[in-house]
């Protein structure tokens, strides 16, 4: 049996994490229907577009999986449209080439929405890896929370390994947008009034930090200038007004500060 979910994964100079990634997929207790992997023009002289063909071959037998190549770099927001450009399934779920699912993240995800028709969005909690060991072996929990849009303005509650949603919603990803796209996609489904929960279950493992260390979470001044221009585009489209517009930017800065401090102590400790 399979889920009738396709998985897209944006994949750019992942040669020491896709396999870890995909694997992953592979494994798990329900296997989705469609994999979907978007070579994001990557730049690495082929490198990683030739793994992926090998891992095609290497997984042929266990996964439908399809390799998307991009002509022109476009980030990660650009790379998940491609991908749901050419998913066929009802579900769509996002995984980063550098995250990883627990074995049991699809079945209990899509049975959930298999069983709540009406939730367009779901995501669920994740661990951080190393560090956190303990946590791998934490029971599942079953419960889960509904999420409000005004909640999502100050707390990204979806890392986007963790979503899967339907297909069929109107709203995308904002082309060529490289930091907070995520949140500004969650955040426009959520001030439309669709349905989101998050499942309290720990079903992905993330190897870095969510902030302070390489790649995208580095970058924490343009991380916080894409979480700004958010707002900005949720006040010019209605979705917010000024006050909530005022104060979501406030906290963001104030959470912005305190990154910045910790990332400094984190670095001065080594």
């Amino acid at each position: 049996m399979q889920a009738p979910v396709s998985v897209v994964v944006p994949c750019y100079r992942c040669t020491e994490t896709i396999e870890r990634a995909l694997a992953s997929i592979v494994q798990q207790t329900l296997l989705p229907a469609q994999v979907l992997l978007v070579e994001d023009c990557s730049g690495d002289e082929g490198k990683t577009l030739e793994l992926l063909y090998l891992l095609q071959q290497k997984y042929r037998e266990e996964i439908d999986l399809k390799i998307i190549t991009l002509d022109k770099n476009g980030g990660p927001a650009t790379a998940r449209n491609a991908g749901w450009e050419a998913a066929t399934q009802t579900y769509i779920a996002f995984l980063d080439a550098d995250d990883e699912w627990r074995p049991e993240k699809l079945s209990t995800q899509y049975e959930y929405m298999r069983e709540n028709p009406d939730i367009v969005v779901s995501g669920h909690r994740h661990i951080n890896l190393p560090g956190n060991p303990s946590s791998l072996h934490a029971a599942l929990m079953t419960s889960h929370k509904k999420i409000s849009p005004l909640s999502l303005l100050f707390r990204n509650c979806f890392p986007a390994s963790s979503v899967m949603l339907k297909n069929e919603i109107p709203f995308r990803f904002a082309d060529g947008k490289r930091y907070a796209e995520d949140a500004y996609l969650w955040q426009q489904i959520a001030f439309a009034r669709l349905p989101m929960v998050r499942i309290e279950a720990p079903l992905v493992n993330y190897y870095k930090a969510l902030y302070g260390e390489s790649g995208l979470s580095a970058q924490l001044w343009k991380m916080e200038k894409g979480e700004l221009s958010n707002f900005v585009a949720l006040y010019r489209a209605g979705s917010i007004n000024w006050l909530l517009f005022i104060a979501a930017t406030i906290f963001s800065v104030l959470k912005y500060v305190k990154r910045l401090v910790a990332t400094w102590m984190n670095r001065a400790a080594y």
